[in-house]
């Protein structure tokens, strides 16, 4: 049966970091996909490792091959691939849990034909998010070429590793890896890709650990002469791509944006930077889950966990749309149908205190999200909360509501229909117990009257 992606992973000398990468993969959420492992003729135990994965998963194929280049076992395990995808990992790397999901969703949602995402560097114990492609939906091939031309030589665009491709694409075109360029060749196939595909998504969530610390030219074994050929030849390729993705007068008009490119790629942009602007620790990028609680049962542990899984589907959202947790959270609270009248309501049922909800409503509020009337008394003193969403809410409104939707799915993933109604029966009558005991006043039906004063279209 074909899966639906394949996941290369060339291996050489890699058995410090080696379990590290494969074990990211195998516990990715979605799970209808091949590892390949490329042994490309490791002196070390990484060649074991891998037949020891293999024997363990049955995802997991290993190809050995005698020493021959990052290039020629990338080639050799597509020559094997089976998926309708292929997605790129380098060894000394790791991805997020929900990285292939959100690839795959990406890509099948907008039918399109490469998913470009954004991704976590990684020096020492500190880490810092990399993206630039910040427009939704789908891009032409010529809006996804405009972009890259504004940052040529940059990681985002020139590597494999945070992009899935359509596998029937690169076998109609038989595009393969050229092992005589030992730089930039992950750029190379690139170019060549972009000119085959039409459809094009930025998934604005950083979803891989870049680890590696790559050495400028001068330490890769290459002579001055063959790096100076090497970087022409590149440039080269990079002006005749643009010569045919752009009509004349386009090309002419961008020429000098085109040219620097030579500028860019002549500086061996290819070193991270001692020091990433925005950075944090290793660990605090996302959000953290005890494995005790996780693991425990009783009443706060059933409790935290759904919690955790809630916030787990909502992460991708406040990613994307740079809001924090509390800011996304606070919006899911928002589109409950529920009652709430004032901020000391509010703030009860976001979990947030007085000053953290304030906070929060100010960003919302500044970004254009939300409209903000207290301007009745209620007969008690306080004032009513009467909170308007406005149109640049609604993408993000939307994101929620799948996320919630995905939540669900994870939810009761393994539950027959009928197990499913016998849960929301029991789900139903347990809420009109709480709900009594807590003075709520439940309908005929065993659900509160709600009057929500959140207006979801500003009506």
């Amino acid at each position: 049966m074909q899966p639906a992606v394949s996941i290369i992973v060339p291996v050489y000398n890699a058995e410090t970091t080696l379990r590290h990468c494969v074990d990211s993969i195998l516990s990715q959420e979605f799970t209808d996909f091949e590892l390949l492992l490329v042994d490309d003729g490791s002196q070390d135990s990484s060649g074991s490792i891998c037949e020891e994965y293999a024997g363990r998963d049955a995802r997991v194929r290993v190809i050995h091959q005698e020493n021959s280049g990052v290039s020629a076992a990338r080639n050799n395990a597509l020559d094997r691939a089976r998926g309708e995808y292929l997605q790129f990992l380098d060894s000394d790397d790791w991805i997020t849990p929900d990285a292939t999901r959100l690839l795959v969703r990406t890509a099948r949602e907008h039918q399109c034909d490469l998913v470009i995402a954004d991704f976590y560097r990684v020096i020492g114990a500190r880490v810092s998010p990399k993206g630039d492609i910040e427009d939704d939906g789908v891009l032409t091939r010529e809006e996804y070429a405009a972009h890259m031309m504004e940052n040529p030589a940059d990681f985002y665009y020139g590597v494999l590793w945070n992009k899935l491709y359509r596998r029937d694409i690169v076998e109609e075109h038989h595009l393969r890896m050229d092992p005589e360029v030992s730089w930039c060749e992950d750029f190379l196939f690139n170019l060549e890709y972009i000119l085959h595909a039409e459809r094009f998504c930025a998934l604005q969530v950083p979803i891989y650990y870049y680890v590696k610390t790559k050495g400028s030219l001068a330490n890769q074994s290459m002579t001055i002469s063959r790096t100076v050929k090497t970087k022409l030849t590149l440039f080269e390729y990079y002006n005749q791509f643009y010569k045919r993705v752009l009509d004349p007068a386009e090309y002419e008009k961008n020429r000098l944006k085109v040219y620097r490119f030579l500028f860019d790629a002549a500086q061996d942009g290819a070193v991270p930077p001692p020091i990433m602007p925005g950075s944090r620790r290793l660990g605090d990028e996302r959000v953290s889950v005890s494995a005790g609680a996780v693991s425990g049962t009783g009443l706060l542990q059933d409790g935290y966990l759904l919690r955790k899984l809630m916030l787990h589907y909502l992460e991708p959202v406040a990613l994307k749309y740079d809001l924090t947790m509390r800011e996304t959270g606070l919006l899911l609270c928002m589109l409950q149908d529920n009652a709430i009248c004032t901020r000391r309501e509010l703030e009860d049922f976001s979990n947030l205190s007085h000053r953290q909800l304030a906070a929060a409503l100010k960003k919302l509020t500044s970004r254009g999200f939300l409209k903000i009337d207290e301007s009745r008394r209620l007969p008690g003193g306080e004032r009513e909360l009467q909170i308007e969403f406005l149109p640049p809410v609604e993408p993000v409104l939307a994101a929620i509501e799948e996320a919630q939707e995905e939540y669900e799915q994870a939810r009761l993933s393994g539950l027959t229909a009928g197990e499913r109604e016998t849960y929301e029966t029991l789900t139903a009558r347990i809420r009109e117990n709480a709900r009594e005991v807590l003075g709520g006043t439940p309908s005929a039906d065993g659900e509160r009257e709600t009057a929500t004063n959140y207006d979801h279209k500003g009506n």
